[in-house]
């Protein structure tokens, strides 16, 4: 057994003496130690490795709140998850990709840095993973970014309607009010990141295009940040169509889960076969996501590997 004593700024204390002891008990689980922290003196406890890692972790807690970061149980994960992968938890943390009011869109795990980086740097990103990944929110989040800096001219949002076999004609309303099921969830990343009224105005202009997949067949669309949303559940043929209407000047993120694949059993999910036709292809990334990346509730992570380790024991 091991033990150190780190002696914190006040500032630092504050934040780890959070509401409900929330990060305190988060860093006592990710670095599989005893901690406490009286006054401003934060004792570990435990294995002379996870001590080791407990200093380097406050140090670099120390680093972000000078830098003027909240510290949340998240930014511990994200922290110790770096450092695990031999990466600078700051350079990851540091790169804010949005902000909206009280909003700070960043990169949360090392694969979420490689995502966003993968976007900036390629004309087309998939990115393939679990739910919670934050795969569909940062890529909103850099659709919106590059709006904004006039990188491109609008966005344009789309998701096959599988529940509906593509044909949304017996839907109440007009074509908005049909999709919205649909594509709810992108417009909800919108309304986080822009305000409601800037949303719909950009909607009424057509600077913000939404559509199912079936709806893009035909087109050539240049000048565009394009979004494919639950990629899974588009057939072969399908994707082919969708990623041949890129044009000059457009960007295209594709996102989708291959686990969660709704088509029907005879037919094989376009998400899958895009990494066997297209791996290797120059200005193409893929980025795989993994129950790691899970930055929603702890509990969409514990239920992520439940069912990857039941999907290993039916293949077993």
């Amino acid at each position: 057994m091991a033990r150190a004593q780190i002696e914190l700024s006040n500032e630092v204390a504050t934040e780890l003496a959070g509401p409900g002891d929330a990060i305190m008990k988060t860093l006592e689980v990710a670095l599989d130690a005893d901690v406490f922290l009286r006054g401003n003196v934060l004792t570990l406890d435990g294995a002379e490795q996870e001590v080791a890692m407990g200093r380097t972790v406050i140090s670099e807690i120390t680093d972000l709140v000078r830098q003027g970061h909240d510290i949340a149980p998240g930014t511990i994960e994200a922290i110790t998850g770096a450092l695990e992968q031999h990466e600078s938890p700051s350079r990851i943390l540091e790169d804010v990709v949005w902000r909206h009011r009280n909003l700070k869109v960043a990169p949360k795990t090392v694969n979420q840095k490689r995502y966003v980086d993968a976007i900036r740097e390629n004309t087309v990103t998939v990115g393939i993973g679990p739910a919670g990944t934050g795969k569909s929110f940062l890529a909103v989040a850099m659709a919106v970014a590059a709006l904004s800096r006039r990188e491109v001219s609008r966005l344009v949002l789309t998701r096959p309607a599988v529940e509906a076999g593509e044909r949304l004609g017996f839907l109440p309303g007009d074509l908005m009010a049909k999709v919205d099921p649909y594509l709810r969830p992108l417009f909800d990343a919108l309304y986080d990141m822009l305000e409601p009224e800037k949303v719909n105005q950009h909607l009424e202009r057509g600077v913000i295009e939404v559509a199912p997949l079936a709806f893009m067949r035909g087109r050539s669309i240049n000048d565009a940040f394009i979004i494919l949303d639950e990629a899974q559940n588009t057939s072969p043929e399908q994707m082919k169509m969708f990623l041949t209407r890129l044009g000059f000047n457009s960007k295209v993120v594709v996102t989708g889960d291959v686990t969660q694949v709704d088509l029907p059993t005879d037919q094989r999910s376009g998400l899958k076969v895009i990494g066997d036709i297209l791996e290797g292809i120059e200005d193409i990334e893929f980025i795989r996501f993994g129950g790691e990346d899970v930055v929603r509730h702890k509990l969409v992570q514990r239920i992520v590997a439940a069912y990857d380790r039941y999907a290993q024991s039916k293949n077993a």
